[in-house]
């Protein structure tokens, strides 16, 4: 039974029917200094808790009578869960002085981040569907789930390009490329918050992460400085986030990192001039944990905590995250001495206010306790999950169509690896006994007739080769074998926050768990070779949350399938797959390196970025660029094989001459050449030839998917407009410049004058 709310004397900002603007006023008029401070502070809310049960007194010592910004969500099951968060709201409304409710957040980057929650494909997995709309589907469902327990707002999603893959996060992102990014990332938001500018029942507002230039730190090593000028922040890293700025989200958070000695979370360029005067910004800006901390404790920029929450304030960060070091603790005295303007404050306040009129948390600040078990892991979000998975993977290599395997005929198969019998999901999510490891997902795919034999073979990470002998053994006996090597992610999110009872698996992948190799873990490259040098047919499934440099595997194994981490349903998703259930459809949103030394190695470098002399060398035969490799990459962004195949015919661009305000129209003829149903990505790209800045070969403009039957084909239509054939010139000024482009979909060229 949803509580209700205290009887509180009537008051403009507790009028619905009121603009949002006028409701911030009126509350902002009736604050004192410290309760707003307090809308600045956030708290962990598992500190609320005592033996599973929301605790009154720990609420009373810690969020007293001035309430509290924000809380994050207690990570315990469903009800005990919406008991909390309804014990939390009823203690803001109830026992301070002007009842504003808190925002209750959470973790939802491919799923609620609670014990029992349904567990969707990692980021870059659902990144590899290139389908906004089964992002925008996995998104509703982890807010359905989330907004039944009581919480309002999800830091997600993570808007950063994988652009190195050293860097453990990689797993968190929607791929290397910018617009794809934009696109899928936008889906999620949508899928989170929906269109209205009010929260509807069933959404959380979003927070996508980590403005900005995150994703490029130097070494590849989470949180080290972001090596980016203005051009490229501009042009690549933050287009994601001003896309989601436009899609009406009301928090953004900054990164942790330093953009040319500035640490982001003390950015006054990025936090005002970019994000406020720039692009509108309505909402409120909020810290990554501990990063107003850090401005003291890591980059060094503050003397004390008192100067680096003065810093981050003054520079735009509105709340502080986990706790109340630097704001709530630090900044009163500053603000009565006036060292810190109070219109600053009101600015912050306001805008955290905005948010949670916005969320509907002064009208319906409680959730109905028992409605939240009958939505967290709904038959139909099960039934998401085991979709979103077998459209995340990719075929790499499938030589001599070994894949796939008909089980009718099959009498041993052989499972061997070392993440074989493991449901691996990805960093910020909580497995559960429920979740489906690859074993459990092929046994149950087979009838009885058929022997599923098992080795693991080695560890993940340990050097210890004792079990090869009973894996070679498994693969002898056996008529195929399925390897299932990679990598593992056993963290909550964040660093150190490793899953209880899990930590004799090592996470190889994940915020802070970043490589200086990207082989194969311990020794599982070893494994792989001897199981291969059986003879038995072999195939490699890739469990993994970052590319992986694997050109071994690619000479000598005649099938590999890259699974990243598929999330609870993933072993029945891997054996539609291997079983030919589902023809997958998925394209890589990364490109895999041969080898770490190429790193950086993404599609759209620019020209000089992929080598001028094109003698490619080998270790057999030294050559130029690289006198030991090729400096091209082993799979390429947007690569993936099906079990049909497509052809392109009739690529048309009309007009083929422009004015700089105008645009072209482009269509292009697919065929399924094959003899099964199959999905195909059809990809658009654009390359401006002479410009007067260096830009790359080719850039993504659009993409589609279709679904074609065996022998049917279809027209597709797309459209380029100047903001597509627009550059920032050297001025820094964003301008459509005359000349030629070309337009590439498949092995298609064709060519248009902008005049």
């Amino acid at each position: 039974m949803a509580m209700r709310r205290p009887s509180i004397p009537r008051s403009p900002y507790r009028d619905p029917a009121k603009p949002v603007d006028s409701r911030v006023r009126d509350l902002l008029g009736q604050m004192t200094l410290e309760e707003k401070l307090r809308q600045t502070a956030f708290f962990v809310g598992e500190n609320l808790v005592k033996k599973g049960r929301f605790s009154r007194d720990l609420a009373k010592r810690h969020l007293g009578d001035l309430g509290i910004g924000g809380v994050l969500d207690p990570r315990i099951p469903a009800l005990a869960t919406a008991r909390v968060t309804n014990g939390i709201q009823k203690h803001c409304l109830e026992r301070t002085r002007l009842g504003i409710p808190a925002l209750i957040m959470c973790e939802c980057l491919h799923g609620y981040l609670m014990p029992g929650a349904t567990i969707f494909p990692q980021s870059i997995g659902l990144s590899s569907s290139w389908n906004p709309g089964l992002v925008r589907q996995v998104a509703a469902a982890a807010a359905r789930e989330a907004r039944a327990v009581g919480c309002r707002q999800a830091f997600s999603p993570d808007l950063d390009l994988a652009r190195d893959p050293r860097w453990g996060r990689v797993e968190e992102t929607y791929g290397e490329d910018t617009f794809l990014v934009t696109r899928l990332g936008t889906a999620y938001i949508e899928g989170l918050q929906g269109s209205r500018a009010m929260l509807g029942e069933e959404k959380l507002l979003a927070t996508p992460k980590h403005f900005a230039g995150h994703c490029d730190p130097q070494g590849g090593i989470n949180l080290g400085p972001a090596d980016v000028g203005e051009r490229k922040l501009r042009e690549e890293y933050l287009p994601p986030f001003r896309a989601a700025v436009d899609a009406g989200v009301l928090s953004i958070m900054p990164a942790y990192t330093e953009i040319d000695g500035v640490p982001c979370s003390s950015s006054a360029f990025l936090m005002f001039q970019v994000l406020r005067d720039e692009w509108g910004f309505e909402g409120y800006t909020f810290s990554d944990f501990g990063a107003i901390t850090m401005l003291n404790t890591f980059h060094g920029v503050a003397a004390n905590l008192q100067e680096a929450g003065k810093m981050a304030f003054e520079s735009g960060m509105d709340m502080e995250a986990p706790g109340q070091d630097c704001y709530a603790g630090k900044l009163l005295s500053l603000l009565k001495k006036g060292e810190i303007s109070r219109e600053r404050l009101d600015d912050a306040v306001g805008r955290i206010l905005r948010a949670k009129f916005c969320a509907g948390l002064f009208e319906h600040p409680y959730v109905e306790e028992d409605h939240a078990v009958e939505i967290v892991r709904s038959d139909s979000h099960l039934r998401l999950a085991r979709h979103a998975a077998v459209e995340s993977m990719v075929l790499l290599k499938n030589d001599g169509d070994l894949l796939p395997l008909d089980r009718r005929r099959l009498s041993t198969i052989a499972v061997i690896g070392p993440n074989a019998d493991v449901a691996e999901s990805g960093d910020y999510c909580i497995p559960k006994p429920e979740d489906v490891s690859p074993l459990e997902g092929l046994r149950d795919a087979v009838s009885k007739a058929t022997s599923i034999i098992y080795a693991a073979g080695c560890d993940l990470y340990a050097p210890d080769r004792n079990g090869f002998d009973a894996a070679v053994t498994t693969a002898e006996q056996a008529e195929v074998a399925l390897l299932f090597v990679g990598g593992s992610s056993m963290s909550l999110g964040g660093i150190g926050w490793e899953i209880a009872g899990r930590k004799e698996r090592p996470s190889t992948c994940g915020e802070g768990y970043d490589r200086t190799e990207l082989g194969l873990p311990g020794v599982q490259q070893e494994l792989v070779e001897a199981v291969v040098a059986t003879g038995t047919p072999t195939v490699a499934v890739l469990i993994n949350g970052r590319p992986l440099s694997i050109p071994w595997i690619d000479e000598h194994v005649p099938a590999i399938l890259e699974a990243w981490y598929p999330g609870e349903q993933g072993g029945h998703a891997i054996a539609d797959i291997l079983f030919g259930r589902v023809n997958p459809s998925g394209k890589l949103t990364v490109s895999f390196p041969r080898s770490v030394g190429q790193v950086p190695k993404y599609y759209s470098q620019k020209p000089s970025g992929r080598g001028h002399y094109k003698n490619p060398g080998s270790p057999d035969i030294p050559g130029r660029d690289y006198v030991d490799s090729d400096p091209s990459p082993l799979y390429d962004f947007g690569f993936g094989l099906s079990y049909t195949t497509f052809r392109y015919s009739r690529l048309r661009v009309t007009p083929t001459q422009i004015g700089r305000d105008d645009s072209v129209k482009v269509s292009v003829d697919v065929r399924n050449t094959g003899d099964r149903t199959g999905k195909e990505v059809v990809q658009l790209y654009l390359n401006d030839v002479a410009s007067s800045v260096t830009t790359p070969n080719k850039l993504l403009k659009d993409f589609k998917k279709i679904t074609l039957q065996a022998g049917k084909k279809q027209t597709l239509e797309f459209e380029l407009t100047s903001g597509d054939l627009s550059l920032l010139n050297v001025e820094m000024k964003r301008v459509v410049e005359p000349g030629i482009f070309e337009v590439t979909i498949g092995s298609l060229t064709k060519r248009f004058e902008v005049r």
